[in-house]
């Protein structure tokens, strides 16, 4: 994710900035994208992914949340990501997943900050019981900026907190995911941003319901070596998302992974959660989407 505000203002802005539509039922299409959408029909064939996406890959479309939920169905999507309550009756109605809610902490200020770790538990537990209640599988949170926390005590300060929260998302079946982040590009000073501390803060925890949101596009950045780790770590993965390296754009030939090895590689460890697309396109979204939805469908 290539987040740049605070986590209250990122779900309202992700709300307005979602959507899709689909050219089932009553709902319009707008004008400007009812050509595109006609032909969608079902993309996902092997469903081996259970894909679904950010808001991001469809801004500028001008769809609402009814027409975003029923192009997801029409294409065979699982749902939406990074979704805040104001859209969960609308994925629930079409049987849809939010497949990444709110949980707790910010990029800047994140859990290895100690002193707002209050606050922090009130988020989780308000935030993992909405999860619950509408059987949505992960809430997301951060580690927050190093701003002079070394990683050491940023570990700690982040175990402390985590090994609470865990007993109230291991009593309510959620999964807490902490995203690993670039701080060469985009969130300078970001801690979660390298395996080793990722993965040793999962062993520290020790709980099946912490893992890492596994930003594909950010540690293609930081250190590369996606398959590989990907398959050594799986049991601490819960989540992934995707986006074209180096700009965040389209899964395509102008950037630099290789997403069909990447998602065949996923699929051998076994994962059953959820890949999340988080690009940002620069060409017709609609026909970006179904471009990266057919290319992660191995």
């Amino acid at each position: 994710m290539n987040h740049t505000h605070e986590d209250s203002d990122r779900f309202t802005r992700r709300d307005v900035l979602a959507g899709a539509a689909a050219v089932v039922g009553a709902v319009a299409l707008p004008a400007a994208v009812r050509g595109q959408a006609g032909g969608v029909g079902k993309i996902v064939k092997n469903g081996r992914i259970k894909q679904s996406i950010c808001g991001g890959c469809l801004r500028n479309t001008g769809l609402d949340r009814e027409q975003t939920a029923k192009l997801l169905v029409e294409m065979a999507l699982a749902g939406r990501d990074l979704v805040g309550p104001n859209d969960w009756d609308v994925l629930k109605k079409y049987d849809l997943v939010a497949t990444m809610v709110p949980g707790a902490g910010s990029i800047k200020n994140g859990l290895n900050n100690k002193a707002i770790h209050p606050k922090f538990m009130e988020d989780f537990k308000a935030n993992i019981k909405a999860a619950a209640q509408y059987k949505w599988p992960n809430v997301i949170c951060m580690a927050g900026d190093r701003a002079g926390i070394s990683d050491a005590e940023g570990m700690d300060n982040c175990r402390t907190i985590l090994v609470e929260a865990v007993k109230i998302a291991e009593d309510a079946g959620v999964t807490i995911c902490m995203e690993l982040l670039n701080s060469k590009v985009d969130h300078p000073g970001y801690m979660c941003d390298n395996y080793a501390w990722a993965f040793e803060l999962c062993r520290r925890v020790n709980s099946p319901r912490f893992k890492m949101l596994f930003d594909i596009y950010h540690m293609q950045i930081m250190e590369g070596d996606l398959i590989a780790t990907i398959k050594q770590n799986i049991q601490h993965i819960g989540h992934f998302h995707t986006a074209g390296v180096p700009g965040r754009h389209e899964l395509d030939e102008n950037q630099e992974i290789y997403y069909p090895a990447v998602m065949r590689a996923i699929v051998e460890t076994g994962y059953q959660g959820y890949v999340a697309h988080e690009y940002t396109p620069v060409r017709n979204a609609l026909e970006s989407l179904v471009q990266a939805v057919k290319t992660c469908d191995v």
